[in-house]
């Protein structure tokens, strides 16, 4: 059986019928892209109403495609929005409320109108979720996305990814609104939408569907086309999870040519693990003499879908529905008593997409939004302002936990230009932690509701033109060390009792200082108190500080101050690694030689110092590399490990490295980390995932040995029973398990993928993703290279055929497996560690033989583990 099936049957004879009116278009939402010459206009065919997206997306450029073009085009394709620069560039539509179902459908046609000539490909994303590819056969081809999108927030987003392969552009943006149940599937992507026997150039959509799908045509040579004018009845549109088609798509069908034949469709989707929903609309057209029978059976990957023969009452819709895995094979066939064949009026396939959303916190993006319209701030500040995790906001953090909302925990507009009163929507984001406003010209008073922030731990106001009294609470919240606070450099702000109000107008009152002794002594006095209180208010911050951390090292851990760190470190002398939110220094503890590893002062920062922190507490491994101390000194946080003489693998691998590790090297360095990472799977008390594994991450120390490295984005498992945890998509692109990436669930075998990778680039010597151009992914290079290739002919050319060949192939059959798309065909780390070592246990490598590389090699590659087969030719 190739796939399941379900049988939904509606007799829409039995329904009384019910007039259809057509929905007024202007409730659609009808995007002229690039247009420019007029605002809106309406469209003479369809008469919906189309506007403008000037208002929808910031940035991008407005184009007129080439006139060669135009006339076999509709108008809503005679103007496009192109995006030459940045990365992401997204339209913003405001949704009727969480839970509506929408269909969203993105149409382009290029048309020359760069006058290049050239076909781009660019991807396009609904929410955070990556939607598809758009890829053009010719200059004058319309291609279209359409789906299915049951909103999970006050908006919806539209965004184009620029893939290196040209400039992403748009033509037309449409959002119709649907029932909340219809067609029940949560998030689908239309595969076809066809009206079998409407002539061919034809198509239908508003005013005749009301919804505004488009029907196109679907014929055969092996079929003949049957209409009529009669209008079929359309009852069963009070059924909304299944909107009908309309009465003119109805009244087309296609019949076999030779009456004994069947209608026969296959389907493939284009993305594998796909469920595909189809639906199946039949009318009789014809009046059928006393002697002619139509009868037939539907057939859905050879198993029959109804219970009954199909007979089909006069002008009257009735529909099938079937779900099938992967891919459809349908078959229309009469039964043997009929004498006419079967017929098929129209169909639509779904394909469902996992789209589970960890969008911000509607709150907060409420919020936000009300900062950046004030404000009128521009940036890439497009779409959702927490995911995908590659593209925040500028100047902007999150916080991402498992199975909820992402929230806003960070926000640096300092020396932004920002003019006015403090934005209102700053009240929204309940979880800021970190708020910078300074250097700008915002005016106004200091407003009450910053001291309700209760995570607020950082508040810098200082250098704008702010006015009126400092709240007490926020005085408060400073002095007993909770908030860390600047209001300096605005000359009109004052605090409580030092102000004095003179016909309306608030002044800081001056300090008088008198030569006199005893006032001398006072200020003395003062001075003292004040030193006195600052000591205390830095020990208790220290106390703090230290409360953070203690619960999550062990009490063997060195604390060190920042001027102790710098000491080590020769004032951050010497550079050995950089990355998103750290800067690692070499340093030296007395003898010992140590990394480290200062956190860049942000909530991100701040985020993964503790999630390192609470990591490296409960793990130790000698192939993990190990933490010898920290330093939580106000702002300035740092983690203390071993040096690592070698630096990362990856430089080794590189065409750049002058040292080359032979192979024998190579794998003793990767069954290291596997070990380390078999560790991390198996050994702990409740499972950890390390969420970023790549050569990058594996670290080499004196004698050629590997070391895990880098835990800021490692997941431990909350019950050690579970066989997965939801959580936001995070890791480095080329080591990211697909499926992971598409469901948000996140198992021990997506490190298996990412460590499959890095197999492959021990082999290959190749980086994950290729630097040119194209961004060709590793796995689809070595699938292409074996089709043409021996495995000899992909092992590092630096190695000059220094290698057991069985022992690279052994190699590769691990990695073709760990890389398997679906993560139940890839092995476990512990049979990951036991093939790998297997390999190395012939300590002296043979010398090379010709012959021996002849018999072994094999460009087609399986691997076996406990009876899962992982096969090289990956699809992508």
């Amino acid at each position: 059986m190739k796939g399941y099936f379900l049988l939904v049957i509606f007799q829409l004879s039995l329904i009384l019928p019910i007039i259809v009116r057509a929905q007024n278009p202007s409730g659609f939402v009808s995007i002229d892209c690039g247009l420019v010459d007029e605002p809106s206009y309406t469209d003479e065919t369809t008469g919906i109403y189309y506007s403008s997206d000037v208002n929808f997306t910031d940035g991008g450029v407005s184009h007129s495609i080439s006139s060669t073009y135009k006339p076999s085009l509709t108008r809503q394709f005679w103007n496009v929005r192109s995006f030459p620069d940045g990365t992401r560039h997204c339209y913003t539509l405001v949704s009727q409320g969480s839970g509506n179902k929408y269909l969203v459908r993105a149409r382009f046609v290029y048309g020359s109108y760069d006058g290049k000539e050239s076909l781009p490909e660019f991807d396009i994303y609904i929410g955070d979720k990556w939607w598809g590819s758009v890829v053009f056969e010719d200059a004058s081809s319309v291609v279209t996305k359409e789906i299915i999108y049951a909103a999970s927030s006050d908006y919806v987003h539209v965004c184009l990814f620029n893939t290196g392969k040209g400039t992403p552009f748009i033509s037309v943006l449409e959002i119709r609104v649907l029932n909340s149940d219809a067609y029940l599937v949560t998030y689908g992507e239309l595969l076809a939408r066809f009206d079998a026997g409407l002539q061919d150039g034809e198509i239908v959509r508003f005013p005749d569907d009301v919804y505004d799908r488009i029907w196109t045509p679907y014929n055969s040579a092996d079929w003949n086309q049957i209409d009529t004018l009669l209008t079929i009845d359309q009852g069963a549109t009070s059924f909304n999870f299944l909107p009908l088609p309309p009465s003119t798509v109805m009244g087309t069908a296609a019949i076999p040519a030779n009456v004994n034949d069947g209608i026969e469709l296959r389907f493939v989707p284009v993305y594998n693990s796909s469920t595909l929903y189809v639906y199946m609309f039949f009318a009789e057209i014809q009046k059928l003499e006393a002697n002619q029978t139509r009868e037939f059976n539907i057939f859905v990957n050879g198993n029959i879908l109804n219970i009954d023969p199909i007979n089909l009452p006069y002008l009257q819709s009735e529909y099938y529905m079937a779900i099938s895995e992967n891919s459809l094979e349908l078959s229309i066939n009469k039964t043997s008593r009929s004498t006419l064949p079967p017929l098929l009026n129209a169909i639509e396939i779904y394909t469902s997409r996992n789209f589970s959303q960890s969008e911000t916190k509607q709150k907060d993006v409420d919020g936000i939004t009300n900062v950046k319209s004030m404000y009128g701030i521009k940036r890439n500040w497009q779409a959702d302002p927490c995911t995908p995790l590659t593209y925040l906001w500028d100047g902007l953090n999150c916080s991402y936990a498992e199975s909820a909302s992402a929230k806003i925990v960070y926000l640096n507009l300092s020396s932004s230009g920002l003019i006015g009163n403090i934005a209102s929507g700053i009240s929204n984001l309940q979880y800021i932690e970190y708020l910078d406003l300074s250097n700008n010209n915002l005016t106004g008073t200091v407003p009450d509701f910053l001291h309700q922030l209760r995570f607020l731990r950082v508040l810098n106001l200082e250098n704008n033109q702010l006015s009126g009294t400092i709240p007490t609470q926020l005085i408060q919240l400073s002095q007993n060390g909770s908030l860390e606070s600047n209001f300096g450099g605005n000359p009109d702000l004052c605090t409580q009792g030092s102000c004095n109000n003179n016909n309306g107008n608030r002044v800081v009152v001056p300090l008088v200082a008198s030569l006199g002794g005893a006032f001398l002594i006072l200020i003395i006095a003062v001075i003292s108190f004040c030193i006195h209180k600052r000591r205390q208010l830095a020990l208790r911050r220290k106390q703090m500080a230290y409360s953070r951390i203690k619960e999550e090292l062990e009490s063997n851990k060195q604390e060190f101050t920042y001027a102790e760190v710098l000491t080590m470190t020769k004032n951050l002398e010497r550079v050995v690694g950089k990355g998103g939110f750290a800067t690692v220094y070499y340093g030296r503890i007395d003898d010992t030689e140590v990394a480290v590893k200062m956190l860049s002062p942000s909530a991100q920062g701040y985020m993964q110092f503790k999630a390192e922190a609470k990591f490296v507490a409960v793990v130790h491994h000698k192939f993990l590399t190990s933490l010898i101390g920290y330093c939580d000194d106000g702002e300035k946080m740092a983690l203390i490990y071993e040096y690592m003489a070698n630096g990362d693998f990856s430089k080794h691998l590189s065409g750049k490295s002058k040292n080359i590790l032979s192979w024998n090297q190579r794998l003793q360095i990767a069954v290291d980390a596997a070990e380390g990472l078999e560790y991390l799977h198996h050994g702990c008390n409740a499972p950890i995932v390390h969420r970023d594994v790549k050569t990058q991450n594996i670290l080499v120390n004196e004698n050629l040995r590997g070391k895990l490295a880098d835990f800021g984005l490692s997941k431990i498992y909350p019950n050690e029973s579970d066989t997965h945890m939801v959580t936001v998509v995070a890791g480095t692109l080329g080591y990211l398990d697909p499926e992971y990436h598409r469901s948000n669930r996140l198992k021990a075998k997506s490190d298996v993928f990412s460590f499959g990778v890095v197999l492959l680039e021990i082999i290959t010597g190749q980086p994950a993703i290729t630097k040119s151009e194209e961004k060709i992914y590793i796995i689809q290079w070595v699938d292409s290279e074996l089709l043409e290739k021996e495995i000899k002919d992909i092992v590092d050319s630096r190695l000059q055929g220094e290698f057991d060949i069985d022992s690279v192939k052994k190699v590769l059959d691990i990695a073709m497996a760990c890389v398997a798309p679906i993560s139940i065909n890839r092995p476990t780390m512990s049979h990951v560690v036991q093939e790998l070592k297997q390999c190395l246990s012939n300590e002296n490598t043979p010398p090379f033989n010709s012959d021996n590389l002849k018999s072994s090699s094999n460009s087609s590659v399986t691997v076996s583990f406990d009876g899962i087969s992982g096969l090289s030719s990956l699809v992508r």
